[in-house]
């Protein structure tokens, strides 16, 4: 059974940082895509960051680019995001999902198979 666990949401100030976490089990880590999303109440659920499953290439949403970092440890089967300069804006559930080295779409919600439950990132201005 599939498993991601992510941890490390909670309530910052704007201009604070924190690091997200998303532990993986039930696959083989290495050979899946990760990636990070976010919704916000009311709203569709988005893009924020995606690594791929070599490790090498990262991609991000423009909203967050120079803000977050998405990194992965195949050693530890598990996925961080690194927030920086946190906005209000930010304040969302934070979502990670995986998605098979087969496909190459690391924007689209459809391309991955599974999701984590989410951890609530509150930003106060």
């Amino acid at each position: 059974q599939v498993q991601l666990v992510e941890s490390g949401g909670g309530l910052v100030q704007a201009g604070g940082s924190l690091r997200l976490s998303c532990a993986a089990s039930g696959l083989s880590f290495s050979i899946y895509s990760m990636g990070w999303f976010f919704q916000a109440p009311g709203k569709e659920r988005e893009f924020v960051a995606a690594i791929r499953w070599g490790g090498g290439n990262t991609y991000y949403a423009n909203s967050v680019k120079g803000r977050f970092t998405i990194s992965r440890d195949n050693a530890k089967n598990t996925v961080y995001l690194q927030m920086n300069s946190l906005k209000p804006e930010d304040t969302a559930v934070y979502y990670c999902a995986a998605q098979p080295r087969d496909y190459s779409d690391y924007v689209a919600r459809t391309a991955y198979r599974y999701w984590g439950q989410g951890t609530q990132v509150t930003v106060s201005s």
